[in-house]
């Protein structure tokens, strides 16, 4: 029997409750009356140390229980007795209010750690107060989606993902600072190459800051530029050591943790960055850091990419980024994190690709822009993203080079896109492909493919923008990429007309739940009880970002950096921007481990969930994901009152 079965609650006078709620929110946001009614439908009752006072999917949860003195934990138990989340409260928190609202029994454990007293209001007052005031609501909702889907993620991990690796990995809770090793080691920039050298093998280390004559950091030499600078170049040990020192040093935040060290080095490709704290170079970590801490690390995978001499041998590599993904989503990496790795990864596969092509082809007639659209474009690809993209080259100066530039890039194109296949990417159903001439042109046509999109916008105008107008350059003149994205940029914040057609689209779809907020599934068919989560769910956000960004000009194109973005410049709110991003990724996570799910039961991921397959409080957070929807479309009629 629970504490909650008791009758010996006791009632307390009006004016001590109500002294008492003035200074706990949300209730210092109801009026004199409100408080007079709470005050007149609360008891208090007493809950020794070691209490349970709610057990999970057991306890009927009769009253909103706020804690006047005291405190209790909060836990959630799988069938193994394993504990998947802790939380402390303690006065002026409540207990019992999700449930309430829900009309479900106790969703966790509450075990008081100490003596507690606790104010119990009846549910028929607070279910009244909910619905009558609605900043009291919105506190309560807003909690919830700040506390509860923490939950949902762990769930998530703990019962459909089984974890391979032993103990925890520490990318995401260890920070940078954590990995330094004493003061940073430094070497005067007119030192010699050989002093440098020396000092290396006296300390045992892979690399010196360097400084000047003030002793201010300028730069960095590594035992790799010992190798490949030096010896590889018969360059003279006596050379000063700013000749061969890698300038400006590279450097990450303290307080950032290890996975944010990783992306970095993988993007800049480098193996040492110097730790930075209050604008002082504290000391330097290395990618054998990162790896040491790890065990398993995606450092290996990228290091057999970039060592690759053969397109043949990049064939299986693609391969190996699931089981990266699979690693990420035990530690309990979020979604954007994930795509980040997975667009990394990806860029790398198709940068040694093309470099390597290019060795086979010779240099280009001109140079030219590899274009990733679509959900490539986003850097928001997920396991085996069809392919979307496209190449954009310099105009050429005469009918000479122009036919030389048709040749070469379209015999370019279609063997490309033939690699990247093998390599394990799936050729696009539309065809949006560098292997299809339409989308292998010069600068000024692409230029005029946008015009006429934004200028002339009609239905397969506003299709087309949801794929095109998504790129980011990918490889090669990267400027040529740049260029387009801010004519483009300019031009179509200035459409009014254009952005309407795309508001019109952003409206098209409903969030998909019924009024009794149930799930909407397909019908029959093959998705039998099935439904869609990129089209229904993921969709709808993506669409509202790209629809907002070109209208305030913004360049960037991941879906939460465009949020973002929106929010810093003041364009939605910070609470909008908050709950869209959680919903968002929220989507994201059970996407992702949906597929991973489907790959390991040797199947095609596909983005097709079963929300019978859902524990209730995963349904419970994709419903509120799924209700953001609609504030977004909200947002949209109010922009464009013409809809």
């Amino acid at each position: 029997m629970t504490r909650q079965d008791k009758k010996d609650v006791h009632s307390v006078t009006p004016e001590v409750i109500i002294d008492f709620l003035k200074k706990t929110i949300p209730f210092n946001e109801l009026d004199e009356e409100c408080l007079m009614k709470v005050a007149q439908n609360c008891t208090i009752d007493f809950f020794p140390k070691g209490t349970m006072i709610f057990k999970q999917d057991e306890t009927e949860v009769e009253y909103l229980y706020i804690i006047q003195k005291g405190g209790v934990k909060i836990y959630l138990k799988d069938e193994e007795g394993m504990v998947t989340l802790k939380d402390f409260r303690g006065e002026g928190s409540y207990i019992g209010a999700l449930p309430i609202i829900q009309g479900t029994k106790a969703n966790l454990n509450v075990e008081t750690v100490e003596d507690t007293f606790c104010f119990l209001l009846k549910k028929e007052i607070f279910l009244e107060l909910i619905e009558d005031n609605p900043k009291f609501a919105q506190y309560y909702l807003k909690s919830f989606t700040e506390k509860f889907l923490r939950t949902a993620y762990q769930e998530l991990r703990q019962h459909r993902v089984a974890p391979r690796t032993e103990g925890t990995l520490y990318m995401f809770s260890v920070h940078v600072g954590d990995l330094v090793k004493g003061e940073p080691k430094t070497i005067s920039a007119t030192d010699s190459i050989q002093l440098a050298a020396q000092k290396m093998a006296e300390y045992h280390i892979g690399s010196l800051l360097v400084t000047d004559e003030k002793g201010d950091v300028i730069g960095i030499v590594t035992d790799k530029d010992l190798r490949t600078k030096v010896v590889a170049q018969g360059r003279s040990v006596a050379e000063p050591v700013a000749n061969i020192m890698a300038s400006p040093v590279e450097t990450i935040s303290s307080h950032k943790v290890c996975f944010d060290a990783l992306l970095t080095m993988m993007t800049k490709q480098i193996h040492h960055l110097a730790v930075e704290k209050q604008g002082k170079i504290v000391g330097v970590i290395t990618s054998h850091d990162i790896m040491v801490l790890q065990g398993s690390s995606p450092l290996y995978l990228f290091r057999e990419i970039v060592s690759q001499r053969t397109i043949e041998g990049l064939y299986p590599l693609s391969k190996k980024v699931p089981l990266i993904v699979r690693t990420l989503i035990e530690e309990g990496a979020k979604p954007n994190n994930i795509t980040r790795m997975i667009t990394i990864l990806n860029d790398h596969i198709l940068d040694r690709l093309l470099s390597l092509m290019i060795d086979k082809y010779g240099a280009p007639p001109v140079p030219f822009c590899w274009l990733l659209m679509g959900s490539e474009g986003r850097k928001e690809q997920t396991f085996r993203t069809d392919q979307d993209n496209a190449i954009i080259y310099q105009d050429p100066e005469n009918s000479r080079k122009k036919e030389e530039a048709r040749e070469y890039f379209s015999q370019f194109g279609k063997e490309a896109i033939e690699h990247l296949v093998k390599c394990g990417y799936p050729p696009c159903p539309g065809n949006i492909m560098a292997s299809n001439p339409k989308w292998c042109q010069p600068y000024s046509v692409w230029q005029s493919y946008f015009d006429e999109w934004i200028l002339k916008p009609e239905p397969e105008e506003v299709l087309n923008a949801t794929i095109f107008f998504d790129f980011r350059p990918g490889f090669g003149s990267l400027d040529l990429g740049i260029k387009l994205r801010d004519h483009l940029t300019d031009l179509a914040k200035r459409q009014e007309i254009f952005l309407l057609h795309l508001a019109k689209d952003c409206l098209a779809s409903r969030p998909p739940l019924t009024f009794f907020r149930n799930f909407i599934v397909e019908k029959d068919g093959e998705h039998k009880n099935r439904l869609d989560i990129k089209k229904r769910g993921l969709v709808p956000f993506v669409d509202f970002a790209r629809l907002m960004a070109l209208k305030f000009g913004i360049k960037e194109t991941n879906t939460v950096e465009r949020l973002g973005l929106l929010y810093e410049g003041e364009h939605i709110s910070k609470e909008l921007y908050t709950e869209t991003v959680e919903a968002y990724e929220f989507q994201m996570q059970i996407r992702f481990v949906h597929q991973l799910e489907m790959m390991e039961n040797g199947q095609q991921p596909d983005n097709y969930i079963n929300p019978s397959d859902l524990t209730d409080l995963e349904k419970q957070t994709l419903k509120e994901a799924f209700g953001v929807i609609s504030k977004l479309q909200s947002i949209i009629r109010d922009m464009f009152p013409m809809m």
